[in-house]
């Protein structure tokens, strides 16, 4: 998936409770919030005033948008919390929720612009004239929220998060409504209103695919899903680099928020004291978390006993 794979070409990382990490999730967020608003207003009120019923879907459409905004900054402030009695390993899955509602959310939206859609194709008589200051406004929602998405993804590529990459993705499907809604506006005006529910019905598609992507990928992670291949890669090659650390087994990767949690069983020289493996160990867990976007490392040290080397000139 193209939101996805946008975060596995960041090379930076910014660790997931920094303050700056939060303070650009609210900031971008808000942004989107007051141009949803302003949205809403104007598009409602446009579509009224000059008949369009889809410029009025759109502002709907917008509306909703809204409601997406919200989740995103209460999740954004519910991650942060740090682990409590209650939560040991903190808040960072309420992201993971988040970007599940996000997904239901496009789901849901993309379903009602199919059955919108085949509703227009059944009753063609009910696709109304609409007057031409409805194509401005349609053109403008769809610069409007294009600047958007570009806005949004530019921050969540720069603070890695998920979450807030599915919200930037949900504001390019929005672009991709107020296109339809353009669209059919113009086919209206010049005399072809059937373009209108089959430009719908393409982007309902669009949509529905986007909102069970997101959803689908958030379920699994939600389900402790594994990072990728690549990922646990690097972290083998931390772990192998670790001075003291002879081998490794079982090493288990999660997913909590864009942060990871791994286990895995440390292979270390038997004849050494508990404290010497102890503090390898420590040193294993360290390099993990400081070069990875590793919230905790769970160590298991494993005893390996080191067969001398024969004498020389005995075989």
């Amino acid at each position: 998936m193209q939101a996805i794979d946008e975060l596995d070409e960041l090379d930076e990382h910014d660790d997931e409770n920094t303050p700056s990490r939060q303070e650009a999730a609210k900031r971008s967020t808000l942004v989107s919030v007051f141009v949803n608003i302003g949205l809403t207003i104007g598009q409602v009120t446009t579509g009224i005033l000059a008949g369009s019923a889809g410029l009025i879907a759109d502002g709907i459409h917008s509306l909703s948008d809204l409601v997406a905004d919200f989740v995103v900054l209460f999740a954004n402030h519910h991650s942060q919390k740090a682990p409590d009695e209650d939560h040991h390993y903190g808040h960072q899955r309420y992201e993971n929720a988040a970007s599940l509602t996000l997904g239901l959310l496009l789901l849901a939206v993309g379903v009602g612009m199919l059955w919108g859609a085949f509703h227009k194709i059944e009753q063609p008589g009910a696709i109304q004239q609409v007057k031409s200051i409805a194509i401005w406004v349609a053109l403008a929602a769809l610069l409007a929220k294009e600047l958007l998405f570009r806005y949004m993804l530019n921050v969540a590529q720069k603070v890695r998060s998920s979450m807030l990459i599915a919200n930037a993705w949900h504001a390019r499907s929005d672009a991709a409504a107020s296109l339809v809604v353009a669209v059919g506006i113009a086919g209206s005006l010049l005399g072809y209103p059937m373009l209108d529910p089959l430009a719908a019905m393409i982007v309902g598609f669009m949509v529905t695919k986007m909102g069970w992507s997101f959803a689908w990928d958030a379920l699994q992670d939600l389900m402790d899903r594994a990072v990728d291949d690549e990922t646990v890669q690097a972290i083998r090659v931390t772990l192998t680099e670790t001075p003291g650390v002879l081998g490794w087994h079982d090493l288990k990767t999660r997913k909590a928020g864009d942060m990871i949690l791994v286990d895995v069983h440390l292979e270390i020289d038997a004849d050494i004291t508990v404290e010497q493996g102890h503090d390898i160990a420590l040193d294993a867990r360290r390099r993990v978390m400081e070069r990875h976007a590793v919230l905790d490392l769970m160590t298991h040290v494993d005893p390996l006993r080191i067969k001398p080397s024969p004498p020389q000139g005995v075989v």
